[in-house]
């Protein structure tokens, strides 16, 4: 845009009207991706494969939860029906203190209990009753607030509202609640008069499922951080009204139930007729997790070792969260198809192999740049390499192959792996480890087969368990194995759970037992015939030495067989993950990119924040040089790097001093200006040292009143 004129004017120009671009998810999975070919169609195989493992966790979750809550909405009945056969006025004097309350212990797993509650009010608002109200510690600093918070969250129950005057409670607004009992229970009286209650107090949900003069059910999600005498007060109120209407409370607890009586005096805990619920521990249900999205082969993202072993590890050692260890999953999985071109590939065996014949040249190259490719492309002919590295066609026929084989590898490896498992988890002090994780984490990282604790773990089945287990023990572990293998749908494995049915049939018509009692019958009487001290000692000498060079009897043998035969699955099926062509295509092992995500290490950014603002800023003027201070940078980071070079007590004085003279080499004043923005200064480094103070970097002292204490060492 120009202008002509001669004379002096102002032009305006408007803008021109540009819709504003919305961006979606897809967008900004391809955005700044280097490798952005095929990213629309690897982002929707990921949203597509996490929809997939969701619902896998979720369907997970309700089973893991449904005999808790079953048990739950029966305590609710029989607490429910002692309330509806109070019909004396003297038998409701009786039951009055006693306040039916459920204490759930949830485990030390404090961020999953929020799902977990989710779950419990829906089922109880589904199957129970309307009135379910869960409270936190922070809502109720007082009883106040506590009394306030309930009657807001029971009246909003209540949607269908008449304009008749014994409804009005139902409708009063939260600010003008009157929070007694009386007002509570005339409420509850008013709505279960109505014949529908389901309609009126929930929408959707069916009349039929709620019960007869419905509870009110209480929630203390955190028991452990709500005040004494906030809990004393509500019980003690509770207790007086429990002949007006049914109220049930449950405790959220994460430690152990005897936190009850020690929050509450003897006096007011007998007002409580309390009955203990324990919920799945953290670590079975982990172990759940993990059997249902890494160790199977449907689906097709799979998780490197050093990977497994960092989420392992940020759940054994930080927070036992196993909604947490499933986002690390997630971020695995998202990061895997965000970086990896060849992640278009990590979908079913039928797709895979339609993508791998629209695959690009470009595409092409990035599989011949594969570890695991090059290594197969080396082990091939001279020709054959030569084709490989030049021909696209036979590259893509080739790749087809090895995907179907890395399929079968999977299809093969799981159901071995839980054999193994079947034998060694009955061997002493678990030499491969106890849970069948840790047995995978030792496959994938190396050949199991050549370690020290496989070698230590195959002695104790041929000389100690073998001897110590009896037929019936043995029996189940084979019948174990034999459902394993022929649940799977691994079709090669066909004749291997032949061969274990056949030494299965073998056992079962085995009469080592009789063999065995006959012998001892027989050395027993040897024995008796002796009666001196000299000749007992020789026989029990030439009984051992016979023992110890006797042939193997056909018992001895089959179970050696056995032995051998699941060592040679083992070193047919459990190759290590990475010796397989093309598994970066399934596989996730990059270990930074996850424990820069998960494994916060709040000193070393802030650290980094405030001595390199240009690291997370990107400004080109907060460049410099190592060990000087840029003159544009942020105040804060100018006075983190002036303390940085004082000890251990700072002057504050001086502090300000050298914060002004980089201030105004910044301002590039004269001194006139200078006497003027001393005051404006003088602002900018307390809001500065007063943020140093409020991150944990210094602190008033006593010493000396106009210097602070560094808290810090070194250089960060």
């Amino acid at each position: 845009m120009s202008t002509c004129s001669v004379s002096k004017g102002c032009f305006v120009f408007k803008p021109k009207s540009k819709k504003r671009k919305t961006s979606s998810a897809a967008d900004y999975f391809s955005e700044g991706n280097n490798d952005s070919e095929d990213s629309g169609l690897r982002f929707d195989t990921c949203q597509l494969l996490w929809k997939q493992i969701k619902c896998e966790t979720e369907e997970l979750q309700d089973d893991l939860n449904k005999k808790l809550f079953d048990s739950l909405i029966r305590y609710l009945r029989q607490s429910h029906s002692d309330f509806k056969e109070k019909k004396t006025e003297w038998a409701c004097r009786m039951k009055s203190n006693e306040v039916p309350t459920a204490a759930l212990v949830l485990g030390v797993n404090v961020t999953d209990h929020d799902l977990t509650f989710k779950g419990l009010s829906e089922v109880l608002q589904d199957e129970v009753t309307p009135f379910v109200v869960s409270l936190r510690s922070k809502e109720c600093q007082g009883i106040k607030q506590l009394m306030q918070k309930l009657m807001t969250r029971l009246m909003g129950c209540h949607v269908d509202v008449d304009s008749s005057e014994e409804e009005e409670p139902s409708v009063i607004s939260p600010n003008r609640i009157r929070c007694s009992v009386t007002f509570l229970t005339d409420w509850y009286r008013n709505v279960t008069r109505k014949t529908d209650i389901g309609t009126s107090c929930q929408k959707g949900a069916s009349p039929s499922r709620h019960w007869e003069s419905p509870p009110v059910v209480v929630i203390f999600k955190d028991m452990e951080s709500f005040t004494t005498k906030v809990l004393q007060d509500f019980i003690i109120i509770s207790s007086q009204c429990m002949c007006e209407f049914p109220l049930v409370l449950i405790f959220g607890i994460a430690t152990s139930p005897m936190i009850i009586h020690k929050l509450l005096p003897h006096s007011v805990s007998s007002m409580l007729c309390i009955e203990l619920f324990q919920s799945l521990s953290c670590k079975e249900h982990l172990a759940k997790v993990i059997d249902k999205l890494i160790l199977t082969s449907q689906f097709p993202f799979k998780l490197g070792e050093k990977v497994l072993q960092v989420l392992i590890n940020i759940f054994l050692y930080h927070d036992f969260s196993v909604q947490n260890f499933i986002k690390g999953f997630q971020l695995s999985l998202l990061e895997h198809f965000y970086s990896h071109p060849l992640s278009v590939l990590c979908c079913e065996f039928q797709e895979a192999r339609k993508r791998v014949k629209c695959l690009s040249p470009s595409q092409c190259e990035n599989i011949r740049r594969l570890t695991s490719f090059r290594r197969f492309v080396e082990s091939q002919a001279s020709n054959k390499q030569t084709v490989l590295l030049t021909d696209d066609s036979c590259l893509k026929e080739t790749v087809q192959t090895l995907l179907q084989d890395l399929h079968t590898y999977h299809k093969n490896y799981f159901p071995i792996l839980r054999c193994l498992h079947a034998f060694m988890s009955s061997l002493p002090k678990y030499p491969l480890g106890k849970q069948i994780r840790e047995l995978h984490c030792a496959c994938l990282e190396k050949r199991v087969w050549e370690t020290e604790e496989y070698e230590s773990a195959i002695q104790l089945l041929l000389f100690v368990c073998f001897r110590m287990l009896a037929k019936d023990e043995l029996v189940a572990i084979l019948e174990k194995c034999v459902e394993i293998i022929a649940s799977s749908s691994a079709t090669h494995l066909e004749n291997s759970a032949k061969k274990l049915e056949e030494y299965l049939d073998q056992f079962k018509k085995f009469e080592e037992a009789n063999d065995d009692q006959a012998e001892t019958v027989t050395s027993l009487k040897e024995i008796q015939k002796k009666t001196d001290l000299y000749h007992l000692q020789k026989t029990l000498l030439e009984m051992k030495e016979s023992r110890r060079f006797k042939k193997l009897s056909k018992f001895e043998m089959l179970r050696f067989e056995v032995v051998d035969f699941i060592d040679s699955l083992v070193r047919n099926h459990l190759v290590p993950a990475e010796m397989q062509t093309l598994h970066e295509v399934m596989y996730f092992s990059t270990t930074n990119t996850l424990r820069e995500h998960l494994n916060a290490a709040p000193r070393i950014a802030l650290h980094t924040a405030l001595n390199s603002p240009y690291f997370y800023l990107k400004n080109e003027a907060l460049k410099s040089d190592v060990g000087c201070i840029p003159n544009t940078a942020p105040d804060i980071c100018i006075a983190y790097k002036l303390h940085l070079e004082c000890g251990r007590l700072i002057n504050l004085v001086d502090w300000l001093e050298a914060f002004s003279t980089v201030i105004i080499a910044a301002e590039n004043q004269n001194s006139t200006i200078k006497d003027q923005m001393d005051d404006i200064i003088h602002a900018r480094f307390i809001r500065a040292v007063s943020e140093l103070e409020f991150l944990g970097f210094i602190k008033p002292t006593k010493q000396k009143t106009d210097h602070v204490a560094r808290l810090t060492w070194g250089n960060c």
